[in-house]
């Protein structure tokens, strides 16, 4: 038998107490041996729970309890988390969490803490919620040279753009619905303006270049300024406005990352993805775009991963499982003015014709999107330039609103 803590219960950590006990005979069958949560840490009383017998209020129960092997730590946040989870990795706890913004601000630390101390420190449930992403890249992909992951990495947001797209639905009532339905919290921020996915591309990125990328080294666009002249912009060019989360190593062996909003060609594996869905393509040099499709947040999702990294943190009891990337200082993130990408522009003007040869005389070829059918469209260009640097693009808008063409939107043009 081996026992275990779970620090949290609410969504995800109900969630984690209920697989363990309803499932208790499968995971069995899987390690040989009963897992027995012997503590949840909780400040709430749960009186009528199965369990109450289980619940404390105090962290030092949990530390002090040498028969204590695995903590799961599903409280979310920085703080207690950060200093609770430290603790448990220094006494020789391995710990497995749920939370991302956790593991994309201390991962380095906690990481050489549970290796210093012959523990693990998992969070296959800190990316994809139920979707396995973590594993396959540090096991399954081992034997490939990631160049690049992207990735839809945030449901709410996915749910409110899906909305836009086929219902004609407003960023405003979009995301009201979302809140009704519950997939968006009543301060929805950290998910609509990109905070969310940047903590888990960050992650990604450090689990594939084994460098620690820290999310304030990274550009993070959100999706409030998405209007629905930008979805319909989007459906003449060919696909679909999806906020992405991308890392790519570039031939300098810099890191170019961002989260930002970008048109995604009907084509891409992406593009269909739709509702609260998510979806992370892995580029490897042997086995080409490989795409993680599922759920990725949820109470039993997410719950799901955080059991299957406590079974394997119990297989590894004895054996520390190789997960790990150093420390660093960004050093090697591409400044985003450094960035090439390509670029969808709408603008306003008085003369279209006039705004259009000098869109041409700043940008070279252009691809003009004609929406004349629409009456929203007068005194208003839209066109996508070939990719330049940003930096580039930046000064050439400049030039533009000084000719007293007023920018309205600019979104990326997503190579996916």
């Amino acid at each position: 038998m081996v026992s275990v803590a779970i620090m949290g219960h609410g969504v995800v950590g109900s969630g984690v107490s209920e697989i363990l006990t309803t499932h208790k005979n499968k995971l069995f069958n899987s390690l040989g041996e009963e897992i027995y949560i012997k503590y949840i840490l909780d400040l709430r009383d749960f009186p009528n729970h199965p369990l109450k017998d289980r619940f404390t209020k105090n962290f030092d129960d949990i530390l002090n309890d040498r028969e204590i092997r695995v903590v799961v730590e599903v409280m979310g946040g920085i703080h207690p988390a950060y200093e609770y989870v430290k603790a448990c990795l220094a006494s020789g706890k391995s710990v497995v969490t749920s939370n991302k913004e956790l593991v994309a601000t201390n991962g380095a630390e906690l990481l050489q803490i549970a290796k210093d101390n012959n523990a693990n420190f998992l969070f296959e449930a800190s990316v994809g919620g139920g979707i396995p992403i973590i594993r396959p890249i540090n096991q399954c992909l081992v034997a490939n040279n990631v160049s690049e992951i992207a990735g839809i990495l945030n449901g709410t947001t996915n749910f409110i753009l899906t909305k836009m797209i086929e219902d004609g639905m407003d960023f405003k009532d979009a995301l009201k619905l979302a809140q009704e339905l519950g997939y968006a919290e009543r301060n929805p921020e950290a998910d609509i303006e990109g905070h969310d996915a940047c903590r888990k591309i960050c992650i990604l990125a450090s689990l594939a270049f084994g460098k620690h990328i820290y999310p304030n080294a990274v550009l993070t666009q959100g999706i409030t300024n998405i209007t629905l002249k930008d979805v319909e912009y989007a459906r003449i060019w060919g696909g679909v406005i999806k906020l992405i989360g991308s890392v790519k190593k570039l031939p300098n062996k810099k890191i170019d990352i961002i989260v930002a909003p970008m048109f995604i060609p009907i084509k891409s594996q992406l593009a269909n993805i739709d509702d609260v869905f998510n979806g992370i393509m892995v580029r490897g040099d042997c086995t080409g775009d490989v795409v993680f499709y599922g759920k990725g947040a949820g109470k039993l999702p997410t719950a799901s991963a955080v059991v299957a990294d406590i079974v394997d943190s119990i297989k590894h009891l004895k054996t520390r499982k190789y997960l790990y990337w150093v420390d660093s200082d960004n050093s090697s993130v591409l400044d985003y003015k450094e960035s090439v990408t390509a670029m969808y522009i709408r603008a306003n003007t008085e003369d279209k014709d006039l705004a259009y040869n000098k869109a041409k005389e700043l940008f070279g070829d252009i691809h003009i999107l004609d929406n004349t059918g629409s009456e929203s469209q007068k005194g208003e260009i839209a066109f996508v330039i070939e990719p330049m640097k940003y930096a580039d693009i930046a000064a050439k808008i400049a030039v533009l609103e000084n000719e007293n063409i007023c920018v309205q939107s600019q979104i990326r043009i997503g190579d996916l």
